[in-house]
């Protein structure tokens, strides 16, 4: 299940929500009680198991020859 992160605008803390995709958008009330939250925008990392290329650089090393 999505992990989904608010931030309180009325206390400042952020938290986490696991919840289904399909009710990403609905409203989170922060640990503390306030109904006031923002969700923040998140990226996700996916490692596709896929060498990285050997030598470095934006292609590899091969234009530094």
């Amino acid at each position: 299940m999505p992990i989904y992160d608010f931030r309180c605008r009325q206390c400042g803390d952020t938290f986490e929500v696991n919840r289904p995709m399909s009710s990403a958008a609905d409203p989170a009330s922060c640990p503390a009680g306030h109904d006031d939250t923002v969700k923040l925008l998140t990226t996700v990392g996916v490692n596709t198991g896929a060498a990285a290329p050997a030598g470095g650089g934006c292609c590899g090393g091969g234009c530094c020859g």
